[in-house]
């Protein structure tokens, strides 16, 4: 039943992204440009939950950032300050058994916030993930207008 309900879902969505048409998704992101209260508070929501996992302090490098509206997208390479590299077996998602890092894609990290009234919030988040887990039609309902490519 589970699974019959699944594939209900997605038929259901790819009839009403027929109907609306692919120029819901057209872009409509911006990328908040270094020192900004935007781009500092994205990184503040994601770093606490990072630096759980992969231990403090953390840097990151903002490979991909968008925001439209009240939601919002990350791709990023956490390091530690100056660049240097993070060793998965020696972080403390790994000495807790809550990571495998031989089947990880590195550290990179994915985020999808929501900024509720005037704060910033990352609702999903990944760390190593290898796919692209936010193309997933019920994340592209609500995040699709700053992932679009992987939403058509």
């Amino acid at each position: 039943m589970g699974k019959l309900l699944e594939e209900a879902r997605r038929i259901l969505f790819t009839i009403i992204l027929l109907l609306i048409g692919s120029s819901v998704f057209a872009q409509n992101w911006y990328e908040p440009k270094r020192g900004t209260d935007t781009r500092l508070a994205l990184m503040d929501a994601i770093r606490p939950h990072v630096e759980w996992q992969l231990g403090k302090p953390i840097q990151f490098v903002v490979d991909n950032l968008r925001v439209s509206g009240d939601v919002a997208f990350a791709a990023l390479s956490p390091q530690r300050p100056g660049g240097g590299k993070i060793d998965l077996f020696q972080t403390p998602a790994f000495k807790r058994g809550l990571i495998q890092p031989d089947f990880m894609d590195g550290t990179a990290v994915g985020v999808l916030y929501r900024k509720l009234r005037k704060t910033w919030v990352a609702v999903h988040h990944s760390i190593g993930a290898t796919d692209v887990w936010y193309s997933d039609y019920v994340f592209c309902l609500e995040y699709g207008a700053v992932i679009p490519e992987w939403c058509s």
